[in-house]
């Protein structure tokens, strides 16, 4: 093959010819690319770092607010979310298993609402074909799961024995201890971690995506329920909740799929005035949209106080300015 004439040689890379600048100018060409290079940069970072809109709370009861919040803009691959952020000084959280209920079978989320009249309900963790709940799960001290699963470090406790502890939390069994022989919570149910208090995820990007429910603790002691309104990979879910709402300082995933559930009592949605603004959740949270498959477990979340009459006013808590 004869060799190729100058005209189809490989162009060669242009640099800058020492010996036509001076010093000066030369000095300027560093100073305009390093400029360039600090914009390209500063604009990466901006859009990996954009926030999304703020959560736009509004008040369902006295200690409990909701909001349909889409982070699209922010997380791209993250649907919009339904969220509940309760306060567990006002609200008590108890495990209910239809064995343990003396049910033949798994009933349905509405089921379990009219059975025991919680304000609120959703799915628990995972369970087996044969409705065992996997892990451990705790029902007023009494064990209705099996053992402590050994990679799952997500742990759901409430209703603390020890008066000085707080009344819910996300424990982290990776740094906090829990014995099933002498709980110092009544109310417990295990699954796996989404991210820690250090910001480290807690689950691969396997591909997988389903529809999730999460629950998280916040820096004020709030308990916060999520439930994604279509379907999302847990990676993507706990990158997006940790970068996009700082206040919370860690979180876990319930069992997701067809078992991710959610549900507000008949009485306590008809107690908030209905407004143009409640359009996106009301529906979610009444369980009138999507399948409601029979599930095993539920927690419910009820007043401390028995009465049961319609919420009374109260100003939404500092947290909700995030």
């Amino acid at each position: 093959m004869p060799p190729l004439s100058r005209h189809h040689e490989r162009p060669r890379v242009s640099m800058i010819d020492h010996h036509r600048y001076t010093p000066q100018a030369l000095h300027r060409l560093i100073l305009i690319g390093a400029c360039v290079l600090s914009l390209s940069h500063e604009g990466a970072f901006q859009a990996a770092t954009a926030l999304a809109q703020p959560v736009p709370w509004e008040r369902l009861t006295a200690g409990m607010h909701v909001a349909l919040w889409n982070p699209l803009e922010a997380c791209p691959q993250v649907p919009s979310l339904l969220m509940l952020q309760i306060d567990p000084e006002r609200y008590r959280f108890s495990i209910h298993q239809f064995r343990d209920e003396g049910l033949r079978a798994p009933i349905s989320i509405h089921d379990w609402q009219q059975r025991t009249d919680a304000y609120v309900l959703f799915n628990a963790g995972l369970f087996r074909e044969d409705y065992s709940y996997l892990g451990v799960l705790l029902k007023e001290g009494r064990s209705l799961g099996t053992k402590k699963h050994h990679s799952w470090q997500g742990l759901f406790a409430a209703e603390p024995t020890d008066g000085t502890l707080k009344k819910a939390r996300v424990l982290d069994l990776a740094f906090e201890g829990f014995t099933e022989e002498r709980p110092v919570y009544r109310e417990a149910a295990q699954s796996l971690m989404l991210f820690d208090r250090t910001g480290k995820l807690r689950v691969r990007d396997s591909g997988k995506r389903a529809f999730q429910t999460v629950v998280a603790e916040d820096g004020q002691g709030s308990i916060l329920v999520i439930k994604t309104v279509d379907v999302v990979s847990l990676h993507h879910l706990a990158d997006c909740l940790h970068r996009q709402l700082p206040t919370l300082q860690q979180a876990m995933a319930m069992d997701g799929g067809a078992s991710s559930d959610v549900v507000a009592s008949p009485d306590l949605l008809h107690a908030v005035q209905e407004t143009t603004s409640q359009a996106g959740w009301r529906s979610l949270l009444a369980g009138t949209t999507g399948v409601h498959i029979p599930l095993p477990t539920v927690i419910g979340i009820s007043p401390r106080t028995p009465a049961r009459g319609a919420p009374a006013s109260a100003s939404s808590p500092s947290t909700h300015g995030r």
